[in-house]
């Protein structure tokens, strides 16, 4: 996945008005400071990547290599290191900051986020299961997924059946995320329409190619 891209913050939705009064729902996204801390290239590293730092901390909650490392772009400290994929890493300087200025308004964006978790679920809420009968004999496995398994042959449950588990907290990726608008002043932007995770979580901003 290449394209350059930034690190934010959701801070949750609302909405707003266009010039022909259109009601558009956005989700506001923060992005702090970014910058760059490291610059790959293929003789090197074997792939063409820059390195963004995002959410800058104390010098004292560095431990020893990664103060060692980010010493090098002599531009603070950061709590999270991200790579992305360019094809020219010669139009970036090492420290160079990156901000909301490099999106424009009407461009289309790859939005990725964790979704929220949503613990332990059964199959019904999970996978959209009907569950079984309520009448004829069924007796308390209402929500159960029913029959799982196969016959004498193979004799085994295939890998990948919808079963309970774990439901949401994993990563997803929306492509073609309009952005309504971009307030560099607050550093923020907004994006047309849902963006995954809680408030608060993680977000990358990233241009498509």
């Amino acid at each position: 996945m290449k394209g350059l891209g930034l690190i934010g913050k959701k801070l949750g939705m609302t909405a707003i008005f266009s010039e022909d009064g259109t009601r558009v729902p956005v989700t506001v996204v923060q992005l702090d400071q970014c910058t760059v801390m490291q610059k790959k290239d293929e003789s090197r590293d074997g792939y063409r990547a820059l390195q963004v730092g995002y959410e800058l901390i104390p010098e004292r909650k560095v431990n020893r290599p990664q103060k060692g490392h980010q010493q090098k772009a002599t531009n603070g400290y950061y709590r999270s290191l991200k790579e992305f994929r360019v094809d020219n890493i010669d139009d970036y300087d090492l420290g160079q900051e990156l901000s909301v200025d490099m999106f424009k308004i009407g461009e289309k964006v790859k939005i990725q986020g964790n979704s929220k978790g949503r613990g332990f679920a059964g199959v019904m809420k999970r996978w959209n299961f009907r569950g079984l009968s309520a009448t004829h004999g069924t007796h308390k496995v209402h929500r159960s997924p029913g029959a799982i398994g196969q016959c004498a042959d193979p004799s085994r449950v295939f890998k990948g059946k919808k079963m309970p588990g774990q439901m949401g907290n994993r990563q997803i990726s929306i492509k073609n995320i309009e952005i309504i608008d971009v307030r560099a002043d607050d550093n923020l932007i907004l994006l047309r329409g849902q963006v995954p995770g809680p408030k608060k979580s993680r977000v990358v901003i990233r241009k498509q190619v």
